[in-house]
């Protein structure tokens, strides 16, 4: 087994298998990471999809520096997401979900969904950083230094911004979804 180190070598060096490695490491993680910056799974494919393009066409001037792979690709990720909201929209209808999981309660399906869709909503309020924090934290399940790392920024400042999302997240969910914490 090969570390990110030594894929990213390989993939610099044209090694097809090694980029194969790479997305198949790190795919999951952008396109969750997407998923909740966007709230829509096709459009978050379809992001996922130009954020590996634009790895496969940088990977030979990617420099490590001191931050790891995996926060260049969210690098790459952000930048794909504020690039996606400066185009036009176009207006799609979502298919109907075809598959239902008749092992769940339904009841409680229904909540975890809606709870889901109001964080999905809730997100875009916050500040790109609180946003970044949000996600490598909760849904990635990283570590403040971890996400540090990532951002270039202390574990202090991860923490703090991490604190002022959370209240601005619950003010948001209390404000417009009339969420009530529990």
């Amino acid at each position: 087994m090969c570390n990110d180190k030594q894929l990213v070598k390989r993939a610099q060096q044209g090694d097809q298998q090694a980029l194969a490695a790479l997305y198949d490491e790190y795919q999951l993680r952008i396109y969750r990471y997407v998923l909740y910056r966007v709230g829509d799974a096709a459009l978050a494919e379809d992001l996922t999809a130009e954020v590996f393009i634009a790895m496969v066409k940088g990977i030979r001037t990617y420099e490590e520096r001191e931050r790891p792979f995996l926060a260049w690709l969210y690098t790459i990720a952000g930048n794909t997401i504020k690039m996606h909201l400066r185009r036009p929209h176009h207006k799609w209808l979502p298919l109907p979900e075809t598959l239902i999981d008749d092992t769940a309660d339904p009841v409680e399906l229904a909540h975890t969904r809606l709870g889901h869709h109001h964080l999905i909503a809730a997100i875009p309020h916050l500040t790109e950083a609180q946003q970044q924090v949000i996600l490598l934290k909760f849904v990635e399940g990283f570590s403040n230094a971890e996400i540090g790392a990532f951002l270039g920024i202390t574990e202090g400042a991860v923490k703090s911004l991490q604190h002022r999302a959370l209240a601005a997240l619950q003010r948001v969910l209390v404000r417009e979804m009339r969420y009530e914490p529990s």
